[in-house]
């Protein structure tokens, strides 16, 4: 039911209820007072069923973007995460330690990334230009997001889209020198790129999470795959 079709319900159950209350007062007559109540129950059982649906039609949303995110963190995401992890110190959480996690650990190495240190700008200078090289990708994130009426991930984007923005515009601006470098020396933008970056971390954790409670197989699936790319790199 659309939203206008929804709120002219409301308003005319609201208007008989107070209607019917209105003429028990002229006329006294008590039956009115259980007419009136008739119009309210409803309304109450149309909001109810209402709430419902909503929460059953999210859930099924959420569900879409877990299989969305399945195919994106194992192909135009995979290097990102992998860049992420390989540039991590602390805490010292490898993706083999991942894949060979109970869920009891992998809430506990999610605790532990509230907080997050890199070992060194060589490896953030990377995974910088990685974050913008996919720009495509968080946008479309941010259209499904809108689509989806999911507004913790429509918030999330926007933040991390402004943050591409702001990293194409210093490179642009010193075109010879390292990202990272130029970040250093203001300590909002480096906030900016500490944020985003252990936002990384934490999301996929999050979904790793997510998988080990919803769907083993996926999760084994993906894990696998990022196991064999790691290989794979470092036989070159």
């Amino acid at each position: 039911m659309k939203t206008p079709e929804k709120i002219m319900i409301y308003i005319i159950l609201l208007a008989l209820t107070v209607i019917f209350f209105y003429i028990e007062r002229l006329t006294h007559i008590e039956f009115l007072l259980h007419v009136a109540a008739i119009p309210l129950d409803a309304l109450i059982i149309v909001f109810i069923v209402e709430r419902f649906l909503h929460h059953r039609e999210m859930q099924g949303k959420r569900r879409q973007l877990m299989y969305i995110k399945s195919y994106l963190f194992r192909s135009d995401m995979r290097n990102l995460f992998m860049l992420n992890f390989r540039a991590l110190e602390s805490p010292p959480i490898t993706l083999s330690q991942i894949k060979n996690a109970s869920l009891r650990e992998l809430k506990k190495m999610r605790e532990a990334a509230n907080k997050v240190g890199y070992k060194s700008a060589d490896l953030m200078e990377p995974l910088i230009n990685e974050y913008v090289k996919t720009q495509m990708v968080w946008q479309n994130f941010l259209d499904l997001a809108i689509n989806y009426d999911l507004e913790d991930i429509f918030e999330n984007m926007v933040y991390l889209l402004h943050f591409i923005q702001d990293m194409k515009l210093i490179k642009n601006e010193n075109p010879d020198k390292r990202i990272i470098d130029e970040v250093a020396k203001r300590k909002d933008l480096m906030q900016k790129v500490d944020k985003v970056l252990g936002n990384g971390i934490r999301s996929f954790l999050d979904y790793a999470i997510e998988l080990k409670m919803k769907n083993i197989e996926m999760f084994d699936q993906i894990m696998n795959d990022y196991e064999l790319a790691i290989q794979t790199i470092d036989q070159k």
